[in-house]
């Protein structure tokens, strides 16, 4: 049985955390300024300290100092002196470094057919009839064995679906030109927010999340996310992206004596900003069904409010710092969050949520028999890990000195959909330039030769007329029966029959 983890203290009672329900998920929230990174770094120390790996989104920057041992400054050895709280070890936990834009840590990338048409809706902001034809596309690809890798591929996807829509109507729906547009438009704002950085190969492979050192200590693996943060869409949904597929990867093992992984989502809020039915239900299932996979989702916001019900309910950790009564739904975030929290006789929660100093929360953990405890005011321990930034020199060590150190540097273009694509044209505009033309011969409509017009001359004249055809006063050309005819003609004129019927009807005339 792993150690239980000292998250919190107060003179009376010590909150603990038991690995074998770090699986039952959490949620730690607050007001800025009232503690959660320092609860967020506390946790994930103490998770890597009985081997299990750990991932988290670094929002503001300061996360990393977790890969240095830090020490405790004369003011804060004061502080926690005064509270009653141990003086931490020194700790500095094994880290690997990512970041989407491959600027800050090891580059992260999926592909567009493993993003699939869902989370790539919601990453564009799409539409149910939209989000309809994005799902036509990707099967369409499938059924053409169309490799969908980068936004190129699908760009030159959609534009050939859009040029070709009625060659699908029948067998797959009507497909709006209209909607071709927008999520043209669409992927052509991901790409100014760096999108092009994160679709493509080599893929992440998950498992490299599930590390640990030597020591057997987990790595803590850091999604540089300041930058990315600046595209909030693209954040939420790598992220989602990733839990689905830890939820689609990892196998079934119950509930294990310590979670296999960690996942702390930080501004959980922008997961379900505008966020349709749809989507939110995929997010219910996946934080309910995860659990049995070994995984722990922690949600990281500033109001539970921000955090539908139906998730809400699954998350059994909770770590709960001031929040602030400014405003009427403050006002209601701190009601609804004291009717949520398990009661204790003599703590009037709802005012206590108000009063809380920074570092100080109430805390209710999940105990041996699976109910959350009797809620607690307590002071969160600090980490022994270093609390703020590292230099750009120790992140330069940190990335050369990774586990997957190499791995993901590279980007890898094979032939996918944009190539199949490309080619198809190419060869569709070779065969178009080198098609035998007649030269110096005139031709009617369609292409198909004139015939000689006869001579002028009284009644012979005007039978000629319309039979071939005649051109008027200013060049204009009227059609006359052998031309429409022929004209007629062309359509079959691949066949062996059209070519008889042409020259039995030529012949016919000719003769007369």
């Amino acid at each position: 049985m792993a150690t239980p983890l000292l998250i919190a203290k107060n003179a009376q009672t010590e909150c603990l955390l038991l690995p074998g329900l770090a699986n039952r998920h959490g949620l730690i929230t607050g007001a800025t300024g009232t503690g959660k990174t320092v609860t967020l770094q506390t946790m994930a120390e103490n998770f890597s300290k009985i081997g299990v790996p750990v991932f988290m989104a670094d929002v503001k920057g300061d996360l990393t100092g977790i890969s240095q041992a830090g020490k405790i400054p004369e003011k804060m050895a004061a502080v926690i002196k005064d509270r009653g709280l141990p003086t931490p070890e020194p700790f500095a936990a094994p880290t690997t470094l990512w970041d989407v834009f491959g600027e800050q840590g090891h580059p992260v990338r999926a592909t567009i057919s493993d993003m699939g048409p869902l989370l790539l809706g919601r990453m564009l902001g799409l539409n149910e009839t939209q989000a309809g034809v994005l799902n036509l596309v990707f099967k369409i690809a499938d059924d053409q064995g169309m490799l969908l890798l980068d936004l190129k591929d699908l760009r030159a996807m959609l534009q050939l679906v859009g040029d070709t829509a009625g060659d699908y109507r029948t067998e797959y729906g009507n497909i709006s030109p209209a909607s071709i547009g927008i999520i043209q438009r669409g992927l052509l704002q991901i790409e100014t927010q760096g999108g092009t950085s994160f679709f493509g190969e080599p893929m992440l492979n998950i498992q490299d999340f599930l590390q640990t050192d030597e020591k057997g200590l987990g790595i803590v693996n850091i999604l540089a996310a300041d930058k990315l943060l600046n595209s909030p869409r693209l954040y939420a949904t790598f992220l989602l992206w990733m839990l689905s597929e830890l939820f689609e990867q990892l196998p079934e093992i119950g509930d294990p004596e310590k979670p296999k992984l960690v996942f702390f989502f930080d501004e959980a809020h922008l997961l379900f900003d505008e966020a349709p039915k749809i989507l939110v239900e995929r997010i219910e299932l996946v934080v309910r069904l995860v659990r049995s996979k070994g995984v722990g989702v922690y949600f990281v916001t500033q109001n539970p409010l921000d955090i539908p019900d139906s998730v809400l309910a699954q998350l059994g950790n909770r770590v709960q710092h001031a929040l602030r009564a400014f405003t009427p739904r403050d006002q209601k975030a701190v009601k609804a969050t004291a009717e949520t929290m398990r009661p204790k006789p003599g703590l009037d929660i709802e005012s206590a949520i108000t009063e809380l100093a920074v570092g100080e929360g109430l805390i209710s953990l999940m105990d041996a028999k699976g109910r959350p405890s009797v809620t607690e005011r307590a002071f969160v321990l600090p980490p022994g890990s270093q609390i703020g930034p590292i230099t750009p020199e120790q992140r330069k060590a940190l990335i050369a000195g990774s586990v997957v150190a190499g791995a993901y540097e590279k980007t890898v273009d094979r032939e996918s959909a944009y190539e199949k694509i490309k080619g198809r044209t190419a060869t569709t505009g070779a065969e178009s330039s080198s098609a035998p033309t007649t030269t110096g011969v005139p031709t009617g409509t369609a292409g198909a030769p004139a015939p000689a017009a006869p001579a002028e001359g009284g009644f012979m004249d005007g039978i000629g007329k319309v039979i071939f055809g005649s051109t008027g006063p200013r060049g204009g050309r009227h059609e006359g029966l052998a031309e429409s005819m022929a004209r007629s003609a062309v359509r079959t004129i691949g066949s062996s029959v059209g070519r008889e019927i042409l020259r039995g009807v030529l012949g016919s005339i000719m003769k007369r």
